[in-house]
């Protein structure tokens, strides 16, 4: 979603520009990306790259860079070939300036992209509590690198982990107003899409709308849904899906249904599966819950809800607390504590002039802060100072060229 924003930002600015994005696998991104008008190339992640990751490997933590190359030969033979390819696609591109996305984007970029190339890594989390995946990006800094954080609190991070000289520029995400507006929603798609019986007339639809990765709360918002008294005309749904290949960094569905069921609250909860349009899953709902169990780097979803005019609670930490003010766009909770969101649901339930308030403030603060009409200046003006500027370097999963000769790289 952050990348379909930048890309058209930077088409409707720039439009000379010539963009290319390389992913790591097919998908409907691709399709995405193509009606922009900006190019696609597939290089797709072998297995033993694609499911490696820190959750899977906490009992290497600590234990250095060159213990887990050593520990896992399969996936570092699998990336020197996969950087081998990447870097003949770099070469026939000819972009200006490489932009990645993800972490192993930020190291396979790194490692492929010729000295001259400006990159920049693009972090959307915190590298502090990911030790293998730091020590890696440490031993991989380069000339000419320069990190995009999404946050303030993302770039203390970045700054605390990589060491203060890394060259670091903040650019918050943003969202298309236009599609994530705040007219009336339709709750019964979602009740369709959960397989969910038509709720009785004045139903309250309330939802936590996010990947199934573990940190993201859904075992909060459960333990938060038992404890509210189910008599109450209220309806609860967990949207979103599976999305990760890395071993271990997620809930199953199975996993969250089991945990509905020993709660007892299996009838009053429903799971929808991802759902196509993020816009329409947010306006079906009355309030949009984040729960996330550790400090958020941005809160994508914060902001979506926000512009769809929807009453949010939301956990104030990280990134995410520079989104909003407690009691003016969202209720505040505080991560992992299942009794406050309870009581943040309860009391959004029984107030619908708090429910009001709250949307019409969040809309007003998504118009000020978070349109994608921002980044149309901002990135571009970010490119042009790297390939200028030859003491940074940029490194993600995008790569633009400046000018009409040249083209920009996204790499996912």
């Amino acid at each position: 979603m952050v990348l379909l924003d930048v890309l058209g930002a930077i088409r409707s600015s720039r439009p000379s520009w010539r963009l290319s994005v390389i992913l790591t696998g097919e998908g409907p991104l691709r399709s995405e990306i193509e009606r922009l008008g900006v190019k696609v190339v597939v290089l797709p992640f072998p297995n033993q790259i694609a499911s490696l990751g820190d959750s899977g490997l906490g009992s290497w933590r600590g234990r250095g860079a060159l213990a887990l190359v050593w520990r896992v030969p399969r996936a570092a033979s699998a990336a020197f070939i996969y950087s081998l390819k990447l870097r003949r696609i770099l070469k026939d591109l000819a972009p200006d300036v490489l932009h990645t996305n993800g972490m192993k984007a930020h190291l396979l970029g790194a490692w492929s992209a010729s000295r001259a190339l400006p990159v920049v890594w693009h972090m959307h989390d915190y590298l502090g509590s990911r030790a293998l995946m730091a020590r890696l990006l440490r031993i991989s800094i380069r000339p000419k690198l320069t990190v995009a954080a999404i946050s303030e609190s993302v770039a203390n991070d970045i700054k605390a982990t990589l060491g203060p000289k890394i060259a670091v520029r903040m650019i918050y995400n943003a969202v298309d107003l236009k599609r994530f507006h705040s007219g009336p929603g339709d709750g019964t798609a979602l009740d369709r899409a959960a397989g969910l019986p038509d709720p009785p007339p004045g139903i309250i639809r309330i939802g936590l709308v996010a990947t199934f990765a573990r940190w993201k709360g859904h075992d909060v918002f459960l333990n938060a849904i038992a404890q509210i008294r189910a008599s109450f005309p209220c309806r609860f749904y967990i949207v979103g899906g599976p999305i990760y290949q890395s071993a271990g960094s997620q809930f199953t569905l199975s996993e969250l249904k089991d945990r509905a069921r020993s709660l007892g609250i299996e009838q009053r909860v429903g799971f929808t599966g991802h759902q196509s349009d993020p816009a329409e899953a947010l306006r079906g709902l009355d309030v949009v819950v984040h729960a996330s169990s550790r400090p958020e780097p941005f809160g994508r979803v914060i902001v979506e809800a926000m512009a769809c005019g929807r009453a949010l609670i939301a956990v104030r930490s990280g990134g995410a607390a520079e989104l909003f003010v407690d009691g003016r766009e969202a209720l505040a909770t505080p991560p992992g504590d299942f009794e406050a969101l309870a009581d943040r649901i309860s009391q959004l339930m029984h107030n619908n002039d708090l429910r009001t308030q709250l949307g019409q403030a969040g809309r007003q603060t998504a118009e000020a802060r978070f349109g994608c009409e921002r980044l149309a200046e901002e990135w571009p003006k970010f490119y042009e100072s790297l390939h200028v500027n030859s003491s940074h370097v940029v490194d993600c999963d995008m790569v633009p060229q400046k000018r009409s000769s040249s083209s920009p790289v996204t790499n996912h």
